[in-house]
């Protein structure tokens, strides 16, 4: 049993998690700013994010582990079921019962914050939970699967930027406000970059095995042009957002997360092999939550 542990730990990605709560982090810093905050919301949330990337990491170990995607051409960590650590039907079991967890975590959170007195909010968030349970499996599990169909990038930007940054607000304030539009692009503009960055690195070995990702579509010169489109545009808009909406300086202080992000877009300039674009995921995820960090933090002090 123990000897399992390990396994499903690295099969959790546990370094993709910080990124996920970025959105959650951005909507209840902004919710606390117009003096609707709840700890139990807040917390409660943050549990169901977490629960949806580890399902859809785990889907994707599934998806990829079965179409023969994760192989020994690819470049990053080994995949549990790519590594045989983890059976198919195993994986699978840990895929059903993460979904039975984000079921009773999605319930507890949608009746915390809108009880019996918001039906229509309750009725969208139950949607907004499925469809993310749905998005979260079928990247790349399924004949039909929207990861190796180059759409990728798109329910990344919507689901990382807008559902998670707008979806967070509405928990605690009941009503959407047009000053959450800007952070949302912005935070999904560098949540697609996290993906493109990923894409980038394995477009050889996606290639040999038929997943078609974005960066594949546009080979790799046009994948890192639109990397620079999605970094510098995503500091273009927050940038847009720290000017239009000034109380304070405490207010810009996501304009730090620029030097890292700058710095960044020289990197994948220059970088010319897998392990270049490797080396940089991590840091584009962690500069990706600095950004948050700083972003929602400055607008409550």
């Amino acid at each position: 049993m123990f000897k399992k542990i390990k396994p499903w730990i690295s099969a959790f990605r546990l370094r993709t998690l910080p990124l996920s709560v970025s959105g959650i982090i951005i909507g209840a810093c902004l919710a606390a700013h117009n003096g609707a905050f709840n700890i139990f919301i807040f917390v409660t949330a943050i549990l169901l994010t977490i629960s949806l990337q580890i399902l859809s990491n785990l889907a994707n170990d599934y998806g990829d582990g079965v179409k023969g995607t994760d192989n020994e051409n690819r470049v990053g960590p080994e995949r549990a079921i790519q590594s045989g650590a983890i059976s198919e039907d195993e994986m699978m079991l840990g895929i059903k019962n993460n979904i039975l967890i984000v079921v009773a975590l999605a319930v507890a959170l949608i009746y915390m914050s809108f009880g019996v007195s918001h039906l229509l909010l309750s009725l969208l968030f139950f949607l907004l939970a499925g469809l993310s349970i749905y998005a979260a499996i079928t990247y790349t599990v399924g004949d039909s699967a929207y990861g190796y169909r180059g759409l990728g990038d798109v329910f990344v930007f919507i689901f990382f930027g807008l559902v998670s940054v707008g979806g967070s607000y509405i928990l605690f304030v009941k009503q959407i406000d047009h000053h959450i539009f800007l952070p949302a692009i912005s935070l999904g503009l560098l949540s697609a970059g996290v993906l493109n960055l990923n894409n980038m690195r394995d477009i050889e070995s996606d290639k040999v095995s038929n997943k078609i990702t974005l960066a594949v579509k546009l080979g790799k010169s046009k994948a890192k042009r639109y990397h620079f489109f999605l970094i510098i545009s995503a500091i273009i808009v927050s940038m847009l957002f720290g000017i239009l909406y000034f109380s304070s300086f405490y207010n810009v202080l996501f304009f730090i997360a620029y030097i890292p992000l700058g710095i960044h877009i020289f990197k994948i300039k220059n970088a010319k092999s897998p392990n270049d674009f490797d080396s940089q995921l991590k840091v584009l995820a962690l500069t990706t939550f600095l950004f948050s960090l700083l972003l929602g933090i400055g607008y409550i002090l």
